[in-house]
């Protein structure tokens, strides 16, 4: 590391002390929101100090590496996406151990890399819990810009459907799946009667704590 970038997150840490917020805090860790330390700094403040800063890869890069909250969200702000290859992707989604971070990092960074589109059914397919999520989130965004061709639009209903059959509680995963879903059978009528028969053919229909996902897109028609 630099002395450059060791200033620079010595000017971030100090930033990062003065705006702590110590109920958020303790309302996130009591939440089970868990990092080493997290000065419970809210969004928009860690945008206006991360503004401050130019793109920095190696800053970006050591702040991830600290299990810091606040540090960590910076990272994803000041990452520049040229130089975030896809094996660093994989590095930092199998580091997430929190809802919030996954769905941070697919916003601010995932969802704009050129590879995001195949990484984000990569990491869809994958058996861990927050890097599913990060595939979730990032898909959800990709969806935003430009509709799935119909072959990754099948696989999104597969997979999404299967996550949410799978686990039979609801959790944060659940919960982005079922929105996945949700915005696909949002962009076309074809994609709303796609994603219904796919419920029914999935007995969503005989399975109570299923049927009101069925109920939901039923309702929405």
């Amino acid at each position: 590391m630099t002395e450059q970038t060791r200033e620079k997150i010595r000017e971030l840490k100090k930033e990062f002390r003065a705006n702590m917020n110590g109920m958020a805090s303790t309302s996130m860790r009591d939440a089970g929101i868990g990092y080493r330390l997290n000065f419970g700094i809210e969004l928009p403040r860690l945008q206006a100090i991360a503004s401050e800063f130019e793109p920095d890869h190696e800053l970006a890069q050591e702040l991830w590496k600290e299990d810091v909250r606040e540090s960590k969200i910076v990272a994803t702000l000041l990452q520049p996406v040229t130089t975030f290859y896809p094996e660093i992707a994989d590095i930092w989604v199998e580091s997430i151990s929190t809802a919030e971070m996954a769905g941070i990092v697919s916003v601010n960074l995932f969802q704009h890399l050129p590879y995001a589109l195949p990484k984000a059914f990569q990491w869809m397919a994958s058996e861990g819990e927050f890097v599913q999520m990060c595939g979730y989130h990032t898909i959800i965004r990709l969806m935003r810009k430009e509709e799935l061709p119909g072959r990754l639009a099948e696989e999104l209903v597969d997979h999404a459907l299967s996550t949410i059959s799978w686990l039979s509680n609801p959790s944060p995963l659940r919960d982005v799946a079922w929105k996945a879903l949700l915005q696909f059978a949002s962009l076309s009528e074809s994609g709303w009667r796609y994603t219904l028969e796919a419920l029914r053919a999935s007995g969503f229909d005989r399975v109570a704590e299923l049927r009101p996902y069925l109920e939901y897109l039923e309702n929405e028609g």
